[in-house]
């Protein structure tokens, strides 16, 4: 019989970048324009299949308010990836990152973090111009960057199979 993975995956980001939304979207493949805001932490779990590999992606939803950072480093054990958002629309969603990555990297100083730009689709209001955003990747050792859109969708797939794919290479690495 053939292993089943299952990655605890963090999802990250200051409050209001989306993560709740892009949950709902990646897991329900619906935009959900209503959601409440996170208190700690909630998980999501999906099954997919990465490299022909059954794998469960415990996809956990930390609340972005400051009032809730202190509970979030008891979350982070056992993570193997983790998405670091911010809202391309509010450049100041990205003064955090330096906070969240340490959070996110508690336990493993190397977990592979993928940088999310959310809002895609509001193109009329994005502020924060690629260029900017890649400097982050190796100031901070990000995988990649990539600019997601929960409203339209687009993009969203493509960002899980991102990060998934590398936490199973990572995986395989270790056996």
């Amino acid at each position: 019989m053939a292993k089943k993975f299952i990655f605890k995956i963090l999802l990250a980001g200051d409050g209001g970048v989306g993560k709740t939304t892009l949950l709902h979207r990646y897991i329900k493949g619906e935009f959900s324009q209503s959601t409440q805001m996170t208190i700690g932490v909630e998980f999501f779990l999906k099954e997919v299949q990465v490299d022909g590999q059954d794998c469960t992606l415990q996809l956990w939803d930390f609340g972005g308010q400051q009032r809730f950072r202190f509970l979030l480093e008891s979350y982070v054990m056992g993570a193997k990836g983790a998405l670091l958002m911010f809202d391309l629309t509010r450049p100041m969603t990205l003064e955090n990152l330096n906070e969240w990555i340490s959070i996110c990297r508690k336990n493993d100083s190397e977990l592979p973090i993928l940088f999310v730009g959310t809002k895609l689709d509001l193109e009329e209001d994005i502020s924060v111009d690629d260029d900017y955003a890649k400097n982050f990747l190796d100031q901070f050792d990000l995988l990649d960057y990539i600019k997601v859109s929960s409203k339209t969708g687009e993009n969203v797939q493509e960002a899980f199979k991102l990060i998934a794919d590398r936490v199973l290479e990572r995986q395989s690495q270790k056996y």
